[in-house]
């Protein structure tokens, strides 16, 4: 897969689930919004919830001692906001900060691992959606840092 291809929305992984699954978890989902420039979450901080973004877009970032922070991806509509919630230790890999306005489901990452355990075939599909995003999101970290770092880029243009 290249840098260039896109990635299916969160949104759309969700039609994996049974459309029961679906409504009982987007049940333990309420509306929220952050204004432009809001810090979502800072690396390293307890993980405990995670959104799916309805409009708007969110810079996720890296710290990098003695640089600035590093943004390795933005994310828009439909992208799931989180997913350091669902393995222990249960802390943020990486920063997020709102690029505009964003209106998102939140999710109470508790109530959602509940869930997952009182459902396996749920839990199991809908892991399996968060695994896909969390390799995009590791590869594309790592491109942008060569990018960014590395003595030669990533070589993926």
């Amino acid at each position: 897969m290249t840098a260039k291809t896109r990635m299916p929305t969160m949104t759309g992984r969700l039609g994996a689930l049974s459309d029961e699954h679906r409504g009982t978890l987007m049940a333990l989902a309420h509306e929220v919004s952050f204004p432009g420039q809001a810090r979502i979450f800072e690396e390293h901080r307890e993980a405990d919830r995670f959104w799916i973004l309805r409009s708007g877009g969110v810079a996720l970032d890296l710290h990098v001692p003695g640089r600035r922070s590093a943004v390795v991806e933005t994310l828009g509509e439909g992208a799931l906001l989180g997913w350091s919630w669902m393995f222990p230790p249960r802390c943020w890999h990486m920063g997020a900060e709102a690029v505009g306005p964003v209106r998102a489901w939140e999710f109470d990452a508790r109530a959602v691992r509940r869930l997952c355990a009182a459902e396996p075939q749920f839990g199991y599909t809908f892991t399996l959606a968060c695994a896909e995003v969390i390799g995009h999101r590791l590869e594309r970290a790592r491109t942008r840092l060569l990018d960014l770092y590395g003595p030669y880029g990533s070589g993926v243009r």
